[in-house]
């Protein structure tokens, strides 16, 4: 199969401790990053906004030595003007790697199908393996290990939470995700990431998810696409906001993550995301060098 990662579940666990190993390494030593993408390009299409991951693939590319070529959804009007399938054989055709943020996880699908570099999802409605990939690392970075870690993940059972349950699955993480009904994470993801060897559990409560957790992670209750459902997601999550009281209810040694971006007040209170428990920023910053090292591993580097 051609190198990718359109979900965390490509990957297996040999690679992605390699890609965690890597990631710290080249983090605490900055001057050893090699320029394995020296004379080659990225491409990175993007349908949706971001600040985050824009600016981690721009800034991993470069610092690998390539060059980044950020393309927008009207630049190529996929399906209008030329189809994914040409879109992606004509990137394929000038650059190494395809990287992409997309609505629909089918694109990737058709784009991987139709060349022999690899497409890394930066994000689609079904997953966010780059994300995951960053919050594995912040939580090695905090507590020196994944294996047998407690985390808790509180809110929609979206995107975000599924490649965070196959990346738990990968690396020995017990992860338990609380969900108010008709926002549970998707039984098929559930079964996938057991399936992987994984501790996996479905909460009705937020307080049950938390007790012993040693990260609390949360995400917007209403994603990208949804505005139309917001005031519905409003309602339907009232009390599940991650507090003073929901952190206390998972004892002292927790962290806070969150994905970002935040709505304080809804998801997250002030005191919490801006809090001494709290390390999303790490977490932020932990979306560049995941990426880079990912990068890194899709083109061969130390395999």
């Amino acid at each position: 199969m051609t190198a990718r990662l359109l979900e965390l579940d490509d990957l297996g666990p040999g690679a992605l401790t390699r890609i965690l190993d890597r990631a710290l390494r080249w983090k605490r030593e900055p001057g050893s990053v090699p320029a394995v993408l020296g004379g080659h390009a990225v491409a990175a299409y993007f349908e949706k906004p971001s600040t985050r991951t824009r600016v981690s693939v721009e800034v991993a590319v470069a610092t690998l030595g390539g060059h980044p070529i950020f393309i927008r959804e009207e630049d190529v009007r996929i399906d209008d003007r030329e189809s994914a399938e040409d879109v992606a054989r004509t990137l394929a055709s000038m650059c190494r790697i395809i990287a992409a943020r997309v609505r629909a996880h089918g694109l990737l699908e058709r784009m991987q199908g139709a060349v022999d570099v690899p497409v890394v999802n930066l994000l689609s409605d079904a997953a966010h393996p780059c994300q995951a990939l960053a919050d594995l690392l912040t939580i090695r970075e905090r507590f020196g290990t994944l294996e047998g870690l407690r985390v808790a993940y509180v809110g929609d059972g979206n995107n975000v939470a599924a490649s965070l349950a196959f990346g738990a699955a990968l690396s020995g993480i017990e992860l338990v995700v609380a969900s108010p009904p008709g926002f549970e994470l998707d039984p098929d993801v559930v079964e996938r990431a057991r399936n992987l060897g994984g501790t996996v559990d479905l909460a009705a409560d937020p307080y049950d998810a938390v007790r012993d957790a040693d990260v609390v992670y949360t995400d917007v209750w209403t994603s990208m696409g949804q505005e139309d459902e917001a005031e519905q997601r409003r309602r339907a999550f009232a009390g599940w906001t991650v507090d003073a009281a929901l952190m206390a209810a998972a004892g002292p040694q927790a962290v806070f993550m969150h994905c970002l971006p935040a709505h304080r007040g809804e998801e997250v209170a002030s005191e919490v995301i801006d809090g001494p428990r709290s390390v999303v920023w790490q977490q932020a910053a932990n979306r560049m060098h995941a990426a880079r090292s990912l990068f890194a591993e899709l083109v061969g580097e130390g395999r």
